[in-house]
């Protein structure tokens, strides 16, 4: 800051200018003050907090700061306490040059919201500069014929301040034959012609001196001297003479250097060398105006030698003088006018004040992007800017006033469809032709969580062969996230559910980064087919955003199950036989194969074929039926038991088989109700296990030991009458049992042999079956079924077991019941242990109703 004391003469000066700043602030800006030039850095200029009603504490929450357009940063504000300071020395000679007033023009932005103030800030001028001439030393050439008050122009003393400080008088010191003549220019600025007052005499005195003296009106005052040396020639008594006082011409601004302003023609009477005149500037000539233009001593001519520039001048005073070449030759003086004329050749400046980028997307409309100032320095229309961006895009321009600007938002924005603008400002001025500016601004738009993932595919299939290897992957699932950084960051998971009573989780996983979904176990088509997993991708932003898909999955069929033979069953490990009567047709349908295939499609598609045959000739088998049938009829020659191999084959790739053999017992003749159990064995339903038992039974019986086993039976049942009497049976049934131990275990009839035979002697009154089965056990058992004639073609009834001189017991006969049952299916595969049912294998009506 400066000291108090070396500013007392001027504090009075000061506090008046300071007061009529603020009075002229109603009028010409929001603030102004008013300062001295030279202060030093830190000196208080004014709190322009409290002047322009702003919080002090606020300051820098709101970003409060000043714009200049100057160079340097030459004022500076405290945001603790609101002042205005000088921050570096103002030179108001250097800022303004000799321009009469000199402001800073400040521009005060402060936000949230945003405000705009304008503050001009006048730079006093001091009188730091002393009046100077060009040369310390001036020599003047005057003829002793001169008379008095011939004048001589002196070169002028510049001083670089203004206003009272600048150039006041000249003083002549004294001397006998010259006085002074301070004259004024058009701009205020003084200079000196010396005056002779009393002729010369050369003969008397060659050469005068004095001292020429410049004082400004500064306090202190200062002043500058210069010695004039006059030398006095010898007469010659013509001297030139301008054809006008005083020239005017106009020059356009920006002239190219060697253009012709105008030529000065000065003539002169005399001869020779004394009429031979030559042009030059006077020595009061500015040196500006040496340095823009140049005359040519012979012609005259002045012309263009630098850049002549409106805005900094806009009319020029050139002082010329013309003198012959002959002794004692006396220059005559004249001025010219040469009037500047403006063209519009500066572009218009854009300024960018203040920039908030990025802007987020869910910006309202009117949020302020950015502040922009312009100025052109051409005067006129051709200073006059307007401002323009284009209109596709979602910004508009608002004027704060005059050569002030805001870009805002117009409407919402969506960095998914732009995420950054290049905006181009376009200044131009209203000047012919006219200029501009271009000035581009990026706004970037920062994103939002605003989108949730979107999946590439509303829904995902996925075709799985079954067997597959756990963790492998099955499919992959996809999305995307237009959003950017966080927001666009996905993870995937399987949403909780269950398939077949069992979590999810247990069956598929998925990979959380891309989507990459694993089988967990190995698929089985004929346990599972298809199931459905929901999906779900989920972004990283806050709050977060999440879809889901659906994957359906189907497993796909491999031929992985061979065919099971169904019917006919081995029993007790033996082949599985039936019996041929002798007397049947080509044609006769002697038994059918009956198969089932746990796959599906064409591998479950199955084709029978005889492998092996005792006679390739006498028997086929149907190719997608299974049915055995005569190919001719039976002859005596061919043999009475006929072995086949069938062959069970499916159509997958590749195909799978399983063989079956049968035994076929050819017989002369065949009971009549072994004849309706043929018929019932034959019916397009799968024959009943009991029915199997008894034909299996009958084809392992000798046809040698018939006889005997009848007799035997029929004895049997005569002795064991009696006993049975106590039962209630009815009259043509009996049961009897001999050495039959008290219940043996139900293992005792699945591992026995049994023995079936059915005779239908004409002696005895019904059909009688006797089953006789011998283990390793020390019991012995039997079973004597006696059938009417009728009981074939209606009931079918089990009788109860029985021991001699016991009671027969509920419980004894349900274990009988379910050990004659699990001895007629043993060996047989049951439906429970299929993968899949098969409809066929059950029992017609007619069965179920004659087995009780």
């Amino acid at each position: 800051r400066l000291s108090r004391g070396s500013w007392v003469p001027v504090t009075g000066l000061v506090i008046c200018l300071l007061l009529c700043a603020c009075v002229v602030d109603l009028v010409l800006a929001q603030i102004r003050y008013s300062i001295p030039e030279e202060l030093e850095h830190g000196a208080f200029v004014g709190n322009i907090a409290e002047d322009l009603g702003l919080d002090v504490a606020k300051l820098s929450a709101r970003r409060f700061r000043i714009v200049s357009g100057a160079k340097k940063q030459y004022l500076e504000v405290n945001l603790e306490n609101g002042i205005l300071f000088v921050n570096e020395k103002i030179d108001r000679e250097e800022l303004c040059e000799r321009s009469p007033s000199c402001f800073l023009h400040l521009q005060v932005v402060i936000e949230n919201p945003l405000e705009l103030y304008r503050v001009e800030v006048e730079i006093l001028d001091v009188n730091d500069n002393s009046p100077s001439f060009p040369w310390s030393e001036f020599n003047l050439d005057i003829t002793e014929s001169a008379a008095p008050g011939s004048c001589f122009p002196l070169e002028s003393a510049q001083d670089q301040d203004v206003g009272t400080n600048s150039l006041r008088s000249y003083q002549l010191s004294a001397n006998e034959h010259f006085v002074l003549n301070i004259q004024t220019r058009n701009d205020g600025s003084k200079f000196a012609e010396l005056v002779l007052d009393t002729p010369l005499d050369r003969e008397h005195q060659k050469k005068h001196e004095m001292v020429l003296t410049a004082f400004d009106g500064g306090s202190p005052e200062r002043s500058g001297t210069a010695l004039i040396t006059i030398t006095v020639l010898d007469a010659n008594d013509n001297v030139p003479i301008f054809d006008r006082s005083v020239y005017r011409a106009s020059l356009v601004e920006n002239a190219p250097r060697g253009t012709m302003v105008l030529k000065l023609n000065a003539t002169d009477l005399d001869e020779g060398s004394n009429g031979e005149v030559t042009y030059a500037f006077s020595g009061h000539a500015p040196l500006k105006v040496r340095e823009l233009f140049n005359v040519d001593p012979y012609t005259g001519e002045i012309r263009v030698k630098g850049v002549v520039d409106y805005e900094k001048a806009s009319v020029y005073e050139l002082y010329v003088q013309a003198k012959d070449r002959g002794p004692s030759a006396v220059a005559v003086h004249s001025k010219v006018l040469v009037d500047i004329l403006d063209v519009n050749d500066n572009a218009p400046e854009v300024i960018l004040t203040s920039v908030s980028t990025p802007v987020q997307e869910d910006a309202p409309p009117g949020t302020v992007i950015a502040v922009i100032s312009v100025m052109d320095r051409d005067s006129g229309e051709n200073g006059n800017v307007d401002c323009q961006i284009p209109s596709n895009v979602p910004f508009q321009l608002h004027s704060s006033f005059k050569n002030y600007y805001t870009l805002v938002t117009s409407e919402f924005l969506d960095r998914e469809a732009v995420s950054e603008y290049n905006i181009t400002l376009t200044a131009r001025d209203l000047g012919s032709p006219s200029l501009s500016t271009r000035k581009t601004i990026l706004v970037q738009v920062s994103d939002i969580n605003d989108n949730p993932p979107r999946f590439s595919q509303p829904s995902y299939t996925v075709y799985v062969t079954e067997n597959n290897a756990p963790g492998a992957s099955i499919c992959s699932v996809t999305a995307f996230d237009p959003d950017s950084n966080q927001n666009a960051y996905l993870s995937y998971s399987i949403l909780e559910g269950q398939i077949q009573g069992m979590p999810v989780s247990t069956y598929v996983s998925i990979n959380s980064d891309n989507g990459n979904i694993y089988a967990l176990r190995s698929f089985d088509y004929e346990q599972l087919r298809n199931f459905q997993i929901l999906v779900q991708a989920q972004d990283a932003g806050f709050p977060p955003l999440a879809s889901n898909v659906t994957v359906n999955v189907f497993v796909l069929d491999q031929n992985d199950n061979a065919p099971i033979i169904v019917s006919p069953l081995p029993k007790n490990g033996t082949v599985a036989t039936e019996v041929v009567p002798r007397s049947v047709d080509a044609g006769y349908l002697v038994t059918k194969i009956t198969a089932l295939d746990a796959d599906a499609g064409q591998n479950s598609r199955l084709s029978y074929q005889v492998l092996q045959a005792t006679d390739p000739g006498l028997f086929s088998v149907a190719l997608y039926t299974g049915e055995i049938r005569t190919i001719r009829r039976l002859v005596e020659k061919d043999a009475t038991r006929q072995r086949l191999v069938i062959l069970v084959k499916d159509n997958g790739q590749p195909p799978l088989s399983a063989t079956v053999s049968i035994v076929l017992t050819v017989v002369d003749s065949v009971p009549e109700s072994l004849s309706d159990f043929g018929d019932l064995t034959l019916s397009p339903q799968p024959p009943s296990n009991l029915a199997l038992y008894l034909i299996v039974s009958l084809s392992t019986i000798s046809l040698i030991f018939l006889v005997a086993i009848i007799v035997l039976a029929a004895i049997k049942c005569y002795k064991d009458r009696e006993t049975l009497s106590g039962y209630n049976l009815p009259p043509f049934a009996c049961c009897c049992c001999g050495g039959f131990q008290p219940d043996p275990p139900p293992e005792v009839f699945k591992k026995s042999n049994l023995n079936l035979q059915i005779s239908s002697a004409a002696k005895v009154p019904t059909n009688c079956m006797e089953v006789n089965g011998n283990s390793s056990l020390s019991q012995s058992y039997c079973y004597k079924v006696c059938l009417t004639p009728e009981s074939a073609k209606s009931d079918f009834m089990f009788l109860k077991p029985c021991s001699p001189g016991s009671k027969p017991r509920n419980n004894e006969a349900k274990s009988a019941e379910n050990s004659w049952n699990a001895s007629v299916n043993n060996g047989a595969t049951t439906p429970s242990e299929l993968k899949q049912p098969n409809t066929d294998w059950t029992l017609t009506k007619n069965q179920n109703s004659s087995i009780k």
